[in-house]
């Protein structure tokens, strides 16, 4: 009778922790891409794969962002984590009722953003763009970046003819009557590389220093990351872990990708996995490191140039404090 007793105490006990496993295991992540996916999102699928969010408690799902962007639906708490960008979401950072998010991670440590052309089209530096035609999105921040390097290289920006187009094959567009594409050159321009196309490029942070803005970033929502710390920076870490090991391991890291979107490029995921290996975490000794000088002074620049309504106080709308140390 006392063996019986024992062995049911044991069985019960085992039944209780294999709950409360389950329980722990089941703490669900919903993660919000900002785009379809491409290589700006490895380290969130390597984390995946690898079982990085598993061995932390974590179930993610990564979903497709509706028409308005990832924000809208981080903001609403049906996603918790997300994709955006550091001059896109200013505008939200800058209203009365500031959008309920913060960004937790630079995916990328620099912009990577630019203008491409043909090569011999005399774009090689910004005042080319003078005269020549480029593809818009007639966004206002998009508009005042252009006008900046090309006014601060000397060039006509007013000469510039604008034509309103949103380019999903740069080198088609560029074979048209497209001069000028705004592109990151680790997706984008590498896809001119794979095919075979000569171009000319220049990055907008290596004509002025204020243009080395975060994008793209990793938000979240803020009453979940205040409600759940150890789950915000479980997946954190977990997400470090991912972009650490597309750091290390481009091919690997690419082979997971596609494995998981068969869709994709398998040429051009590659070479912009060896790329971006580079640039992820850059010169940083923490992957997602945000700055706060360069943070603040590119949203003082939208403030002083009258692209956003409000100023945004130094600091707002970031933070390193759920980054593993």
């Amino acid at each position: 009778m006392k063996n019986r007793l024992i062995a049911l105490i044991c069985i019960l006990g085992l039944t209780f922790t294999m709950v409360a496993c389950e329980q722990q295991a089941s703490e669900k992540i919903v993660f919000s891409l900002d785009w379809t996916p491409n290589t700006n999102h490895t380290g969130i699928y390597v984390a995946q794969e690898k079982g990085y969010f598993e061995e932390l408690g974590l179930e993610v799902e990564i979903v497709q962002p509706p028409e308005d962007g990832a924000a809208s639906l981080v903001a609403s708490g049906k996603a918790q984590f997300g994709v955006d960008f550091q001059d896109i979401i200013a505008p939200a950072f800058a209203s009365d009722e500031p959008l309920p998010v913060t960004a937790v991670a630079a995916l990328i440590q620099h912009n990577t953003s630019g203008i491409i052309s043909l090569k011999g089209n005399g774009i090689d530096t910004p005042k080319g763009m003078s005269n020549k035609t480029y593809a818009t999105w007639d966004a206002p921040v998009e508009k005042a970046i252009i006008k900046l390097v090309v006014e601060s290289d000397g060039g006509d920006y007013d000469s510039i003819e604008m034509v309103p187009s949103t380019v999903t094959d740069v080198v088609t567009a560029l074979n048209t009557d497209i001069d000028a594409v705004w592109v990151y050159y680790g997706w984008d321009g590498i896809a001119t590389e794979v095919k075979g196309v000569e171009t000319d490029f220049f990055a907008f942070r290596d004509i002025e220093p204020v243009l080395d803005y975060y994008s793209p970033i990793l938000i979240a929502n803020n009453e979940y990351i205040e409600n759940n710390e150890e789950q915000t920076k479980a997946f954190l870490e977990a997400v470090a872990k991912g972009y650490e090991y597309a750091i290390e391991n481009p091919e690997e890291a690419a082979d997971i990708l596609i494995e998981a979107n068969p869709e994709l490029d398998e040429k051009l995921v590659q070479e912009s996995q060896k790329w971006l290996a580079n640039e992820y975490k850059a010169e940083v000794d923490r992957w997602g490191y945000i700055d706060q000088d360069r943070w603040d002074a590119f949203y003082g620049w939208l403030y002083q140039e009258g692209l956003i309504e409000r100023e945004i106080p130094k600091g707002f709308g970031f933070t390193n404090d759920y980054l593993p140390k």
